[in-house]
This record gives structure tokens, C-alpha cells and sequence, in this order.
């Protein structure tokens, strides 16, 4: 019987907020660098950013540790069954956020051999704009993410959308609008 099956009332109610709140302080990431966004992603963790206020300081090297994958660069043909495989062996629930406009599009490289978009290959809850997007950009994304995560409006998305499947050509998953993340110019 899961937390969905329950009647709301003030016990499941406040259960599930606090399975929320688990969820968004326990986020841990799964690196998948590829590129030079990748440098950007590791001086996130660094002692100037300091993602260990999020409860993310250690960056998981195995997908079954890890729930947030963090795309960072852009994705080769070649790269992207390895990229599908790593997203299948993470836990559910699990998230990804496409870092720099080479993961989110395939920005400048336009090409047989990049995949334009890495939502093609898996569902993206969040996009981190920028070539190369700041150590700030990154945590601003991460933060819009534990939002949604803490609201639930994640979940509720995920579970109205089709799952992702790549031997059903015919049928391609097509997300919703998904969140990109907006920053002004810096003072």
C-alpha cells in the first residue's frame, strides 16, 4: 500500500510532506561529465560554492548511490546508450538536469555524431542554461529542482507523462514544458 493509496488526513498529510523534505535535503548526484561543463560541475562541490549546504557534497561514482544526474556537456551517439544504461540503474525516484546548452540542445555542434538534446534520451526535469553555465547557474537549477521536489509538482508531472522507451520508435516521449532555469546578468 503506498502514501498514494492512503485517505489524506493530518497524519498522511504531514507524512508526506516529511518524505518530500527527505527527498529534497538527500538529493545525491551521479556525475556524468562529458565536456568542459563538466569543469564547472566539479567547482560547484568546490569550497567556494559549497554544494554541501544542499546536502550533496559527495558526487556519487555509481548510479544505484545516486538519484540526480547531472548531464554536463555535450552527448556523442556513442555516449548515449551508456548515458540510457546509467539512467536505468539509478533508484527511483530519480532526476536529471541538463547542464549547458551542448546537453540541453546540442548548441554549436550540429552534427551526425552529437545528440541534439539529451532529452531524446532521457526525461529532463531541469535545464541549466549557459556555455559554460556558472557554478551558480548549476545551483540555481538544483534549487529550482528540491522546489519542485518539496512541492510535489515533480511527481505529479512524472506520473500523467509516458515513460521513456527507445525501442518504441513510433511513440516518442514528448515532455511537458520543463523548467529552465533564468537568471539576470550579474551586478
Amino acid at each position: 500500500m503506498a502514501l498514494e493509496d492512503l485517505q489524506h488526513n493530518f497524519l498522511t498529510g504531514r507524512l508526506e510532506d516529511l518524505v518530500r523534505w527527505a527527498r529534497r535535503a538527500s538529493v545525491w548526484p551521479a556525475t556524468f561529465g562529458l565536456a568542459c561543463c563538466a569543469i564547472e560541475m566539479m567547482a560547484s562541490g568546490a569550497a567556494d560554492f559549497d554544494l554541501a549546504r544542499f546536502g550533496m557534497e559527495v558526487f556519487r561514482n555509481s548510479p544505484r548511490q545516486a538519484d540526480l544526474m547531472i548531464v554536463a556537456g555535450r552527448v556523442s551517439q556513442k555516449m548515449a546508450p551508456v548515458l540510457r544504461q546509467v539512467y536505468d540503474q539509478m533508484m527511483e525516484p530519480k532526476w536529471v538536469l541538463s547542464m549547458g546548452v551542448c546537453a540541453s540542445t546540442g548548441g554549436l555542434f550540429n552534427n551526425y555524431a552529437i545528440v541534439q538534446g539529451v532529452d531524446q534520451i532521457v526525461p529532463v526535469d531541469v535545464y541549466a542554461p549557459g556555455c559554460p553555465p556558472s557554478p551558480e547557474t548549476l545551483m540555481h537549477a538544483i534549487l529550482t529542482l528540491h522546489e519542485q521536489i518539496r512541492t510535489g509538482e515533480i511527481m505529479k508531472r512524472r506520473a500523467t507523462g509516458n515513460p521513456v522507451h527507445l525501442d518504441h520508435a513510433e511513440s516518442p516521449w514528448t515532455p511537458e514544458v520543463p523548467v529552465a532555469v533564468r537568471l539576470g546578468t550579474p551586478k
